[in-house]
């Protein structure tokens, strides 16, 4: 079972196992990045900063195969993505539906080059925020906070600011 949805940059850090786990309790965390997933180091460092919890890195492709056994699974697990485009195809394109889960948590995105600057380190491509609309017309609340109690708002606030279908 998914307890919660995370789109985070650096995917899995201090914050998201201390300040998220004790508002959205979980006995795990899936990560899904590619390329993460297929780099050791990456894995291995990912996999260190929650010693506690059960923790899976996975590509898209291994989610897509695995995604029925973690819905089905008793044990509550965090889903991160590092970007929204990944989250999309999870949510969208895989037809994944996360439990009861129905809010869609943006948190840190470093600026890039083409990025749109909403806050204090999140800041989304005009790519990415195709995926966040689409994600949102899907039923999804989409929230940029980085923290438990310090939300900059919800897509609605942002999306004006897109040229989106």
């Amino acid at each position: 079972m998914i307890s919660f949805v995370r789109v985070d940059d650096r995917m899995i850090h201090g914050q998201t196992v201390t300040r998220w786990a004790l508002e959205y309790p979980c006995d795990g965390i899936i990560a899904v990045n590619d390329a993460a997933a297929t780099n050791p180091v990456l894995k291995a460092a990912y996999k260190g900063a929650a010693p506690d919890k059960k923790t899976f890195i996975w590509t898209l492709a291994h989610f897509k195969e695995s995604m029925e056994k973690v819905l089905s699974s008793k044990t509550r697990y965090f889903l991160i993505t590092k970007n929204p485009l990944d989250m999309r195809k999870i949510l969208i394109d895989f037809g994944f539906v996360p439990s009861d889960v129905k809010r869609v948590v943006i948190g840190p995105c470093n600026d890039r080059p083409g990025a749109v600057k909403l806050g204090n380190n999140q800041s989304i491509t005009p790519e990415e925020a195709q995926a966040l609309e689409d994600i949102s017309k899907a039923g999804y609340t989409v929230d940029f906070s980085l923290l438990t109690d310090n939300s900059i708002g919800e897509w609605p606030k942002f999306r004006d600011r897109f040229d989106l279908r």
